[in-house]
């Protein structure tokens, strides 16, 4: 039996029964949380979290990793101009080598800064590497098949008639879904609505309610595209997703920048969840998504940090700090606590990503995906509130001890399962040789 007993954690369990932490144990049996308490005897391996926080892992509802080798490389650009002249070109000129150092170099930064489940966007070919990936790596995730059948300036290697993008998107359903100990789900990605036709998205919708797939995509993002879809479609963004009932069952939506009140009665009125980029978004110069209103509606919010070229990094940290500075001066500097942000990167991504009753929170049955952050750095102490130095001091180095499924991914800042220095060699090595094929201007 897989057994480890952490002892002298201060445990913060986010759950409304207990908001502050306490000092405490946890005993972990095979992949689950079997006991909290204080006292109870040493059972399978020990590790001695006297001084850290024990909290659970972070959950990035947006991700590309297919897109993390392109780091540093799409700069000072808005969106359309961004993905036009230098993202779809990129993801085009992938094979597998180059599609696999990249899901592996981002795998690596998501372990090291504390993020144990992920919503990834997934890829329109390949797709198969990315839970290949993931599967060996121990790491949690939700990985999109990519749906890009229509619209103005995608390459070749991108598109692909949207009928051959449903079966593949079953076949990975088949093939994936709850594999690697449950570890992995499958989505249904329309990227977003220019590049997808609407008798594809009238499927996808239709697909996600008969098999409770989520359906994972952008909405509202930056304003020239708004202006483009309603002037293709005679409708707002996310209103036209409604109509072709993509949020039957759950639809996750990255940004959410540019919503009127129309839309946001859709939001609060379904399963709809809005995937809060902030980095992103300033970067891209998209806009500040309403996200205190949104929440004061009872309207589902996660944070990702998007692509590794629109942001440039996946340190859910700086997302945190973001997603609560931004706000201050636009909405008032009590408009978004510490602990929301905190929820909103743990039990709000756990929800968006199709794991809400399993993880996201410190509770006995749920799922062993945990961390422990030394916060007892110059940057943290003094610590008079835990989500406060979570949010506004602590950094994705603080993170010592990472937890999938009960299996210990980073020990003392020690990847297990990947090769650091390996997985940055192969990324130099395949993004030379992807600059090559992509021939960009």
């Amino acid at each position: 039996m897989h057994e480890i007993t952490i002892k002298n954690a201060q445990i913060l369990t986010l759950t409304e029964k207990q908001p502050q932490p306490f000092e405490g144990d946890v005993y972990i049996r095979e992949n689950r949380i079997a006991e909290i308490g204080r006292g109870f005897p040493v059972r399978g391996r020990l590790l001695d979290a006297a001084g850290q926080v024990l909290m659970p892992g972070f959950v990035q509802s947006h991700i590309h990793l297919c897109q993390t080798l392109f780091r540093n490389t799409a700069e000072d650009l808005e969106l359309l101009d961004w993905l036009h002249r230098k993202i779809w070109p990129l993801e085009a000129a992938h094979n597998e080598k180059s599609l696999r150092a990249s899901v592996q170099l981002g795998i690596a930064e998501l372990l090291s800064g504390g993020t144990t489940t992920i919503l990834d966007m997934g890829t329109v070919r390949l797709t198969d590497v990315l839970f290949e990936e993931v599967a060996h790596s121990g790491l949690r995730a939700n990985i999109g098949k990519t749906f890009m059948d229509s619209g103005e300036g995608i390459p070749d290697g991108l598109w692909e008639e949207g009928r051959a993008s449903l079966e593949d998107a079953l076949r990975l359903r088949k093939t994936w879904d709850d594999q690697a100990n449950g570890r992995l789900k499958v989505n249904l990605a329309p990227r977003f609505a220019l590049s997808c036709s609407e008798e594809i998205l009238r499927e996808v919708g239709h697909i996600s309610e008969e098999q409770q797939m989520i359906v994972h995509t952008h909405t509202s993002e930056n304003q020239k595209e708004l202006e483009t879809v309603f002037r293709q479609t005679g409708q707002r963004n996310l209103a036209y997703y409604h109509k072709l009932g993509l949020n039957k069952y759950q639809l996750s939506a990255a940004h959410g920048i540019w919503l009127n009140e129309a839309e946001m009665d859709i939001l609060a009125s379904t399963n709809t969840h809005i995937l809060h980029c902030p980095s992103s978004n300033l970067k891209l110069g998209s806009g500040i998504a309403k996200i205190p209103e949104m929440l004061g509606r009872k309207i589902h919010v996660s944070l990702g940090a998007d692509g590794a070229p629109c942001n440039n990094n996946l340190d859910i940290f700086q997302e945190m700090r973001l997603a609560g500075l931004i706000q201050k001066p636009r909405a008032g500097v009590k408009s978004l606590s510490a602990r929301e942000i905190v929820r909103m990167a743990t039990r709000g991504g756990a929800e968006a990503v199709g794991w809400g009753n399993e993880l996201g929170t410190v509770e006995e049955g749920k799922l062993a995906d945990l961390i422990l952050i030394d916060l007892r750095k110059p940057h943290g102490v003094p610590v008079t509130d835990v989500a406060t130095a979570l949010v506004y001091a602590a950094r994705a180095t603080d993170v010592q001890t990472v937890l999938v499924d009960g299996r210990i991914l980073m020990e003392n800042r020690e990847l297990k399962t990947l090769d650091a220095e390996a997985v940055v060699r192969r990324a130099e090595e395949e993004f030379a040789k992807l600059l090559k094929r992509a021939n960009l201007p």
